[in-house]
């Protein structure tokens, strides 16, 4: 069986703080009285903290870091320049396609040109609906008929058909 020892002797040392702390831990802990079972019951203080060096650099570092920091962003926005370049040339080099397609479109067509209006009010629906407008005054000059009282006649007002 264990015994307490004799607490004859006044001289003994004064107790330390870790030996108290032991025996903290050697008593098994119950439930709290007032009910707050997830509160930490071993606090320590803030001065008990063990606390890193601060997260300190040196200046050389930090503008190291700031000059790194431009260059990324110069390289990014040459890139976004680049990337909006291209595609308004792009856009350009669609729309130039666009134009020349229609005015090769302009050029390869087959006119026919209905001098007698008489046609056009005997015409069907369906041939009416292929039936465009157009300015032929530039074509007529240029095939420059054998009667001059025919290219008075068919002036901007003929129309084409396909």
């Amino acid at each position: 069986m264990e015994t307490v020892p004799d607490r004859s002797n006044k001289t003994a040392k004064k107790r330390t703080r870790s030996e108290s702390n032991e025996k903290l831990h050697l008593i098994p802990l119950g439930k709290p009285k007032s009910g707050r079972v997830w509160k930490d019951r071993n606090k320590q203080r803030f001065s008990a903290l063990v606390r890193d060096k601060p997260l300190c650099s040196s200046w050389e570092k930090k503008m190291a870091a700031k000059r790194e920091k431009e260059l990324v962003k110069k390289y990014s926005l040459q890139l976004k320049e680049d990337k909006a370049r291209e595609k308004e040339e792009k856009r350009k080099r669609h729309e130039e396609n666009l134009k020349r397609r229609a005015e090769n479109e302009r050029k390869a067509e087959v006119v026919q040109v209905i001098r007698n209006t008489m046609k056009i009010k005997r015409m069907k629906k369906k041939q009416l609906r292929k039936i465009e407008k157009r300015d032929t005054l530039a074509m007529l000059q240029k095939s420059q008929p054998r009667n001059p009282k025919a290219a008075q006649k068919g002036g901007k007002g003929s129309v084409q058909v396909d």
